[in-house]
């Protein structure tokens, strides 16, 4: 058997929508391809925020070697392109001892960070920034939603339309530049030395809501309102103003009560759900799975291989 050519590297990514079985299924690969598990979900980096970001428990985290869960606090300011450059070190040293690595969660834009990078951004007025934040806090996050559909229709589809600083980051480049935010995230593509194989898991659309629902009351009875309440000095953070918390921390202001706030947890998750859906079906090299069919792993073994 000659060695000249070394195999090529592949990250084996796994999308898809929240509550779709990406941890399980990512774990199960992980163990049958003798290898380790990047997380690209926006929010498990932080170690103060577990219940609410439906984290790997202890028992799965032993199962796999995991990177990027609890890796940073609220406090410390981590962006997506700061997620590209220390994944993309990580992965140099993974593929140095593995041909193979896993990449699992649904935070598309991360998953895009490293599979092909995009444009630097502009770097924002500071000005124009501040006076955002007062529009926000003054008119609510609704007028912001609607300069951006105005400003640029193109991200306005693709963006977390609940997540304010999101729409703060577009608006501030458009004023910036006069440019749409959109325009600078699909310019170049910057090549990567291993392939990247993408699955997608998703599941028949009720199952899917059903399994968030039960998602959202096992947080709360695994003591998410406690844990919303340890950030109540922190909730101004970007990485709070996000679904499951945000809502728990209007019901401690006593602007509604408890009920209502794990309904709007359950109806926010279901529509972020949505997003990320539309968001990943726009990737054609996605192959996609139903995540509850009987024989999934060999499935996607077969896929991957043959």
């Amino acid at each position: 058997m000659s060695h000249q050519q070394s195999p090529k590297k592949e990250l084996i990514v796994i999308a898809g929508p929240t509550a779709a079985g990406k941890t399980a299924v990512a774990i199960k690969l992980a163990q049958q391809l003798k290898t380790e598990i990047i997380s690209a979900d926006s929010r498990q980096f932080y170690r103060e925020m577990s219940i609410g970001t439906a984290k790997p428990s202890a028992e799965e985290l032993s199962q796999a070697k995991h990177h990027f869960i609890n890796s940073h606090s609220v406090t410390e300011n981590f962006n997506v392109g700061d997620f590209e450059k220390q994944a993309l070190q990580l992965l140099d040293k993974l593929f140095k001892t593995h041909d193979k690595v896993i990449m699992a969660g649904g935070s598309g834009l991360f998953i895009q960070a490293v599979t092909q990078g995009f444009d630097e951004l502009p770097v924002a007025d500071a000005n124009i920034r501040s006076n955002l934040n007062q529009e926000l806090a003054e008119k609510g996050i609704d007028f912001l939603q609607n300069r951006l559909k105005d400003a640029d229709p193109v991200y306005y589809q693709q963006v977390d339309l609940n997540n304010p600083q999101r729409l703060i980051r577009a608006l501030e480049v458009f004023e910036t530049t006069g440019k749409p935010f959109s325009s600078y995230r699909k310019a170049t593509i910057n090549k990567r030395y291993f392939d990247c194989i993408k699955i997608g898991l998703n599941l028949p659309r009720d199952i899917l809501y059903q399994r968030i629902n039960q998602r959202v009351d096992d947080m709360i009875d695994q003591g998410l309102l406690e844990e919303v309440r340890s950030l109540l000095p922190y909730r101004n953070l970007n990485a709070l103003n996000t679904v499951g918390y945000s809502e728990l921390f209007d019901y401690l202001d006593g602007k509604i009560d408890l009920n209502t706030a794990v309904e709007l947890i359950k109806q926010n998750t279901r529509r972020f759900a949505k997003r990320q859906l539309t968001w990943f079906r726009k990737d054609k090299e996605i192959k996609w799975f139903m995540a509850d069919e009987p024989d999934l792993i060999d499935n996607i073994i077969k896929e991957l291989f043959y």
